[in-house]
Order: C-alpha cells, then structure tokens, then sequence
C-alpha cells in the first residue's frame, strides 16, 4: 500500500476510534466483552440481525456461563436454545470449540488469531474479532460490513466477494492497527459504521458517517454504486410435503439424518414433491399406513441460503403408531424437541 492510501487509512482509523468511543451501541456483549462473550456473540450474529441474536444470547448464556458448561452440555440441550436462529451448523460447531477448549486450553479461549482459526466454527473474521474486542490484539475482522466501509473509503471497484480483496483488505488495516482498548473501538468501530451509517444499498447516511471527509466514493457521488459484488446463485426450489400424523393426543416426529441441510435436526414427517391428496394416499399406502382422514392443512414456505422450500401440508389421523417415527404430544415436541423454524407454521397447528 502506497504512502498516501496508508496515511488515509490511519485518519480514517483513528476517527473510527473516536466516534466509536462516542456513539457505538450498548450491546450486551459489548458491556462485558469476555472472551467467551465475545465469541458466542460473533457465532450468533453471522447472517442474523443484532435484535434477533440479543434474546438468544441471554438465554444462551443463562444456561451454559462458561466454555466448560456448554462442552459438557446435550448436543440436544444446546440446539434446543439455538432453536428459531437458524444456521444450526453454528451451535454444533460452537460445541465442538467448546468441548477443544476444555479439552486443551484449560476452558479458556486464546489470545493469538491463529490459534482461535483452530477451533472449529472460527474463521479470520471470528478469530480477528476475539482476538481484538476481548485480548486488544492488533488483528483486524474483515466482514461484509467492513469490506464495503473500505470500499467506499478508497473508491475501489473490485469484487469485494473475491478473497484475494478479502487478503488485501486484511493487510491493509493489519499495518494501521492499533494495540489495547483502541484495537476494539476500531473493530467494533467499524462493525457500527458498516451496520448503521454506511449501509448497503443507495442509501448511506453519509451525513453521520466520521469518515465523510475522507471518502472518495462520497467525493465522486459512487456510494450508491459501490461495492461491487458479484451476482449470488440463484436458490434451487424444492417442492416438499409435510404431514401432521396425529395418533390420539399424540403427533409424530423424525429426527433428520447427520449429514446435509438441518443435519440431526427434528423434523415433522415430509415427502418428496407438491402431491394432492390421491398421491399422498398413494404413497402412505406404500409405506403400510392406512389413514382414517387426510385432511389439508395450509401451504408455506421457508428460504434458506441455497434452497427454497415450498411446503403443502396435511393432517393425517391414523388409528395407531405408524411407520418409524417418535410419537409425543405437542407440548412435549415444542418443550424438548429442536424443531427448525421451517417447520413453525406447522407446528402451530399440532
């Protein structure tokens, strides 16, 4: 980086950490920024909004306090709370950290990047973030967010998607950061700016922003038009149905298989494909199950990162237990069960 960039930069830099002091949100994790704080509150906010994550993260930490209760916690017990969040991949991969760290860091989380990106679940965002926010390394935390300030700073039209930018974003603010208290205003610093001033869209309020002066998308009128981002794959859509099995006061679940979407995950029964009641009939007959009634019970549907459901639903009343399911009453499957939130319609009509 040139002489110039670097010295923006470090105005930039130092302006972020100034404003941040002032203005910054008083978010839980921000008011008591243990390591162990810090990181779960990093794994619940990846692609999910700070007021979704502030209930579950109190919640979250009610049940396991330390880095050793959540190791020696059910898998079941800790989906259970992550529950509506989505993303479970995150809490199976926040339990295998936290089973490493008891196992070989006495609980505790360490201070270095590079050996926080050993535990499962961390990458150089999370790792940088811990690192900063609760040890005050001077490592910075490459999101989105931050990707786009910088963009719009130095008027760059690359794909801030390609890593190589990513590579190159890291080590332009690793030469300008500061070490202590001011290594964590610059992080969050530049969380806040990218979540709540310079937003996404054509739409930042450059008038807050404490960088205005130095922006150079601001001075060539391109903040509507930067970054430039690659255009994301379009999500494949899958047609499921999903069946209420009620037996008496009971309704039937599944657990899904360990590998693939929602792995392990609870699941009211579905099959393949939009299918009409003489279908559906047709393959429960397959299956050895004779209905008593089939009865619709309403369409959905739920967007995943990659794949979109389009859900038609039905209840089924059968005379006893059938096929290879759990049998329990509803207040049973939404007290103990995790139950992903692509289900909830459902769920409401047990």
């Amino acid at each position: 980086m040139n002489e110039k960039k670097l010295r923006r930069l470090s105005e930039a830099a130092a302006e972020i950490i100034t404003w941040c002091a002032e203005n910054r949100r008083p978010l839980p994790w921000r008011l008591d920024p243990d390591p162990y704080h810090v990181w779960l509150s990093e794994i619940m906010l990846q692609q999910t909004r700070v007021e979704t994550v502030i209930p579950y993260y109190s919640r979250f930490l009610e049940a396991f306090p330390t880095v050793r209760s959540l190791a020696d916690a059910p898998e079941e017990r800790v989906l259970k709370l992550w529950e509506g969040l989505g993303y479970y991949g995150r809490a199976r991969r926040l339990k295998a950290a936290a089973e490493k760290l008891a196992a070989e860091y006495g609980g505790q989380l360490p201070r270095r990047a590079d050996e926080l990106r050993r535990l499962p679940g961390v990458g150089g965002y999370t790792a940088g973030a811990i690192a900063s926010i609760a040890y005050g390394e001077p490592e910075p935390a490459v999101d989105g967010n931050v990707l786009r300030v910088l963009a719009r700073l130095f008027a760059f039209g690359e794909d801030v998607l390609h890593p190589s930018v990513r590579r190159r974003a890291e080590a332009m603010l690793r030469a300008v950061y500061p070490s202590g208290p001011d290594a964590a205003l610059l992080t969050e610093g530049l969380m806040e700016l990218g979540e709540v001033v310079c937003t996404p869209g054509g739409g930042p309020d450059c008038s807050r922003c404490p960088v205005e002066k130095l922006c150079l998308a601001r001075v060539e009128g391109r903040q509507g038009s930067l970054p430039v981002r690659s255009g994301a794959k379009a999500r494949r859509v899958e047609e499921i149905t999903v069946l209420i099995l009620a037996c008496g006061e009971k309704r039937a679940i599944r657990r899904r298989a360990d590998a693939g979407l929602l792995a392990g995950m609870w699941e009211l029964p579905n099959l393949p494909g939009r299918l009409d009641e003489t279908a559906l009939r047709a393959r429960l007959a397959e299956a050895g199950i004779a209905p008593l009634s089939v009865e619709p019970c309403g369409e959905t549907g739920h967007v995943f990162t990659h794949v979109e459901w389009r859900m038609t639903g039905y209840h089924v009343t059968l005379a006893g237990p059938a096929g290879d399911f759990v049998f329990e009453t509803p207040e049973t499957i939404r007290a103990s069960y995790a139950v992903p939130s692509a289900f909830r319609f459902y769920l409401k009509k047990l």
